[in-house]
């Protein structure tokens, strides 16, 4: 390994996780590159670079926060070579792999090759004159005083089913236990190329999700009773669509791909996190 990346939460205190990471790089002559403003909020002595230049040149992005943190440094290395390893600072997260004092190991492991990466799905939205990238969901959502969420889903150019409801999102397996777990939607193994389309809220005749393949061209048409709504990106606001309007939406199969050095299952994650219980254990 050449270089490294940092990629730092925006609040969380990651001083003791940067510190981790430049003295084991010290030892071992890797450089390790950082984002310019936010290394400087941290008097980090790391190579100050753009985001584009971090994805670039980097051998290897570590990503020091939660979940979103993760998405962040996920989309800098979207078609890039570096692979994202994901470190806790505080919450468990689904997409993390160590915590911060297994750091310098697992540092180590990866200069070692000792590692294992898991490709993960984007989904690439297009609606007017913008295109935007997801790893965990595309969702169309109610403005508060709009009107609901009214969308025609189609499926390889035809017409498949309707949703009425709060919102219709369009997840990435990443994302199945994220917006679309929130609005009913199952549980998606990352391993699987799927798209997944869970209505949130709905008040439709037809109220159930459906599980796509990533090969289908999926387009959400806005009906002409619908209300005006947002569309988010991984939980940001990237833009705005009305009546008549139309998100078109393809997978895309190993945009990124996430560092596993066998810790823990995705499994065992999601039933950590989600605080899964059997139905078994509740009578």
């Amino acid at each position: 390994m050449h270089a490294a990346g940092l990629v730092l939460h925006p609040q969380r205190d990651s001083a003791a996780a940067v510190e981790a990471v430049l003295g084991w790089a010290t030892k071992r002559g890797v450089e390790i590159l950082g984002i310019s403003d936010e290394i400087q909020r941290l008097r980090c002595e790391a190579t100050p670079v753009s985001a584009e230049e971090l994805g670039r040149r980097a051998d290897l992005l570590v990503s020091l926060g939660g979940d979103g943190t993760m998405l962040r440094a996920m989309r800098m290395a979207d078609g890039e070579k570096a692979p994202v390893l994901g470190v806790n600072l505080g919450k468990l997260g689904f997409l993390a792999e160590v915590d911060v004092p297994d750091l310098p190991a697992a540092l180590s492991a990866i200069d070692a090759h000792d590692f294992t990466v898991e490709p993960r799905l984007a989904v690439d939205a297009t609606f007017g004159d913008q295109k935007v990238t997801a790893f965990n969901d595309v969702a169309v959502v109610r403005v508060p005083g709009d009107g609901s969420a009214r969308v025609a889903v189609r499926v390889a150019g035809q017409r498949f089913v309707s949703y009425a409801a709060d919102a219709v999102i369009v997840a990435t397996p990443t994302g199945s236990t994220a917006y679309s777990f929130s609005a009913g939607g199952p549980i998606t193994s990352p391993s699987v190329e799927a798209l997944l389309v869970t209505p949130a809220a709905p008040h439709s005749a037809y109220s159930r999700g459906i599980v796509l393949s990533v090969h289908d061209h999926v387009e959400l048409d806005l009906l002409p009773s619908s209300g005006r709504l947002a569309v988010e990106v991984d939980g940001m606001v990237a833009g705005y669509v009305e009546a008549g309007d139309r998100v078109s939406l393809r997978g895309r199969a190993g945009a990124a791909r996430v560092v596993r050095l066998g810790m823990t299952t995705f499994y065992q994650r999601a039933r950590r996190k989600l605080n899964l219980t059997d139905s078994a254990e509740l009578s």
